[in-house]
Parts: C-alpha cells; sequence; structure tokens
C-alpha cells in the first residue's frame, strides 16, 4: 500500500513558506477518504487453487469497494482475477463465478446458503476458495 506521501502529487507544498496549499489539503482529505473506503479481507485458496495464486494459501488484501458501493463477492472475485490470480484463471473462474467444484465459504459458511455473487462483505471478513476437484 502506499503511503500518503507516495500519493500526494509534488508541488502540493510551498516549500519556501512550509505553508501547505489548498491542493495539498484537498489531497490529504481525499487520499484519507480512499484509505478509509478500501476494506482489508482475509483470502484462503486450497485444494489445489494455491497454485493459481504462487503457491501462497492465505492473502491479507485491500479491496477498494467500486464507486464507494458495497463490496460484494462478484467484485470480489473480479479483483481477485486481476490482481491475485498468476496463471489460468479458467480453473478458478467461469464467467463472473467460481468454477463448478469450487467450494466458497464467506466467515465459515457456504456461500450457497447467502447470496453467492451478491454477499455482501464487510471489513476483515475471511473468504475461503477450496477446489473439490482433484486428480488422482
Amino acid at each position: 500500500m502506499e503511503s500518503l506521501s507516495q500519493t500526494i502529487r509534488p508541488g502540493a507544498v510551498n516549500f519556501k513558506s512550509g505553508i501547505p496549499n489548498n491542493n495539498f489539503i484537498e489531497e490529504v482529505l481525499l487520499c484519507a477518504n480512499l484509505k478509509l473506503l478500501a476494506m482489508q479481507l482475509t483470502l484462503e485458496f486450497g485444494g489445489g487453487l494455491e497454485l493459481l495464486c504462487n503457491s501462497l494459501k492465505i492473502h491479507k488484501v485491500n479491496v477498494d469497494p467500486q464507486d464507494g458501493e458495497k463490496l460484494t463477492m462478484k467484485h470480489l472475485l473480479a479483483w481477485v482475477r486481476t490482481n491475485l490470480i498468476k496463471e489460468r484463471p479458467e480453473m478458478f473462474m467461469k464467467g463472473d463465478s467460481v468454477r463448478p467444484g469450487v467450494l466458497v465459504l464467506i466467515n465459515d459458511c457456504d456461500w450457497e446458503l447467502s447470496e453467492q455473487l451478491d454477499t455482501v462483505l464487510e471489513e476483515d471478513d475471511v473468504v475461503v476458495f477450496i477446489s473439490t476437484l482433484h486428480g488422482g
């Protein structure tokens, strides 16, 4: 994650006087708001799916909801495809959802008991993806 100093454009502060100009103040407020919007989640991959994510089973991630709306599983899956899956995304997803044979648990509850793609995620949720299909 970028630090605030990496996010603010150079020249936003008048270094001769040391007084921040209006652009600086606006950018600090904007950055603070954007950081607050990011939602921290824990994503776990098992049953071989971790091989698609650099062989890491557990990922602590910060995901920004789209357009200030609530973060749904549909948005999270698109984010995972873009940001975590390093190879063969077709082994994890089919269309906008996970492939048949991938068990999805949200806070230890099967997502088929909730609203699946429309399930709204909250801060610090744990989402687990487990492939139930194994080679012999």
